[in-house]
């Protein structure tokens, strides 16, 4: 068991600096990635996901650090999972030629590569959280860490599927607008931006 998760890790390394490669190597059949590598991919992103929404809760006290880790992971786990057969089904409709595997495999790239992104920003949000603890100003830097997340995630997805499909002239960027889209709904719902004064 140490050797599959110490290989999950090297994978997880080798997919966060070479996204598109990493892709490209499944699609073509060079490698086959176990069980290991998913999870671990999937536990990179939960990990970012939970410890950069348990700075969210700095302003609360321990409970509400507790809760917004949990509240960040959900949320952004239902955002990236509730569009996902949708990605597959209507891409697939406008002639894309990838398998299931390999689409949940470009989106698990990338969603593992956001909660990276947002384990580096935890101490730009801790920071700022701690030097002005005011609930308005740490909503513009927690929105302002998200858009730049959201943005750098947008980026490695397309990069990923025109790697991919490097033929074809049109990427799903509609489902990227529908997961930002659901994502913020779900992030207000649930509570995620109000901070405590």
């Amino acid at each position: 068991m140490r050797e599959q998760i110490r290989a999950g890790i090297v994978h997880v390394g080798r997919a966060l600096r070479e996204p598109e490669e990493f892709a490209e190597r499944w699609r073509a059949g060079a490698v086959h990635y176990n069980g290991w590598i998913w999870i671990s991919l999937l536990a990179t992103a939960i990990l970012g996901t939970t410890t950069y929404g348990m700075t969210m809760g700095l302003l609360g006290g321990p409970g509400a650090v507790v809760a917004k880790g949990f509240i960040c992971t959900f949320a952004a786990g239902m955002a990236w999972a509730i569009p996902l057969p949708a990605l597959y089904v209507l891409n697939s409709l406008a002639g894309s030629k990838l398998s299931i595997s390999t689409t949940v495999l470009a989106s698990l790239v990338t969603v593992s590569w956001g909660g990276l992104a947002l384990l580096a920003s935890i101490p730009i949000n801790w920071f700022f959280t701690t030097a002005i603890p005011h609930p308005g100003f740490v909503l513009v830097v927690n929105l302002i860490v998200f858009a730049g997340v959201g943005v750098a995630m947008i980026d490695v997805f397309g990069r990923v599927m025109r790697r991919l499909e490097p033929d074809r002239g049109t990427y799903p960027d509609w489902w990227l607008c529908l997961v930002g889209a659901l994502g913020c709904e779900l992030f207000f719902h649930f509570g995620l931006f109000t901070f405590a004064g």
